[in-house]
């Protein structure tokens, strides 16, 4: 899932080095991803309204569907 929250945030910023993708496994259940990025680039990881950060949990809230775990998604500034 890490990597996935990876490659769709590396995809929306101009350079990959100002943002980083970590997983924190909070039980056997559930799992936080943190984005932590600049607060200059925050904005387009969020986007108009949230609705990028939006798509970007509904995504993985998707893709892990059928894995049996919750993940949450957390954005942060550096």
């Amino acid at each position: 899932m890490e990597e996935l929250v990876r490659y769709i945030v590396e995809h929306l910023v101009d350079n990959k080095e100002d943002v980083s993708v970590e997983i924190n496994e909070d039980s056997e259940t559930s799992s936080t991803i943190y984005i932590s990025a600049k607060p200059e680039i925050i904005g387009k990881i969020i986007g108009k309204g949230g609705k990028v950060a939006s798509s970007i949990r509904q995504i993985v809230k998707t893709a892990s569907a059928n894995t049996g775990k919750r993940y949450y998604v957390q954005i942060i500034e550096r």
